[in-house]
């Protein structure tokens, strides 16, 4: 938590280490919903993310007004996508070391997952192309818009963009692996569609964007048919 100054509090009123100000407006200004009035935001933390306390009036369906308070966590909004190669059957994902699964009971936090990022300031797509390159070596052609999620709506601001795009062994130009410096150690997974659909359903994969784009691909035909868009 910021310690506040007599000059000020880092994040509020003075540049943070990321050079942030004004962590404690975030809501303030929001009007659409007449039967939310927002109160007053605290910063509670701010690391690389940001956690926020919330106070604010709302309206229930009665006609009551109850004064509530929630704390949403801010890690900014994010980018997915399943790759596949309809010729051999399979799809490309990542393996790497996530702690706070492997705190939370996954055996040894080893997660199968979708190639994803944060957008940072980057547009969704831009992002994403840039997320599989690092993190697969793939250089993505045309894209795939699926849908926009919200992953975990009561605590987590997070919305994930969803793509999909075909690849072949020719788009793959890169090692892949991540980027060591931030602490980065990704694996390259090519999987047969097939068993991973049976790795979802028996555990194995545990990653709820991974599981909807499988899903997802698996409703709509994608490894029998050509998927286009943007």
């Amino acid at each position: 938590m910021s310690t506040p100054s007599a000059q000020g509090t880092p994040g509020i009123d003075l540049p943070d280490h990321r050079g942030r100000t004004g962590l404690d407006q975030a809501g303030r200004d929001l009007t659409s919903n007449k039967r939310v009035v927002v109160r007053d935001v605290e910063l509670s933390s701010q690391g690389w993310h940001v956690l926020r306390r919330t106070t604010f009036d709302y309206q229930r369906h009665d006609g009551e007004w109850v004064t509530q308070q929630r704390e949403t966590y801010d890690r900014g909004n994010g980018a997915t996508i399943l790759l596949y190669d309809n010729a051999r059957g399979v799809v490309l994902l990542t393996r790497q070391f996530r702690f706070p699964v492997y705190v939370n009971g996954h055996p040894d936090g080893m997660l199968i997952e979708t190639a994803a990022g944060l957008l940072d300031d980057d547009d969704p797509a831009t992002a994403i192309r840039r997320e599989a390159h690092e993190e697969l070596g793939v250089r993505v052609g045309p894209l795939h818009h699926v849908f926009d999620v919200f992953m975990s709506p009561g605590s987590v601001t997070e919305r994930i963009h969803f793509y999909a795009a075909p690849y072949t062994t020719s788009d793959v130009d890169g090692p892949g692996g991540g980027v060591a410096g931030e602490g980065e150690d990704i694996e390259r997974l090519e999987i047969p569609f097939t068993d991973a659909l049976a790795m979802t359903a028996d555990g194995r994969i545990a990653d709820a964007k991974t599981i909807m784009l499988l899903q997802w691909a698996a409703l709509n035909g994608v490894m029998t048919s050509k998927t286009t868009d943007q």
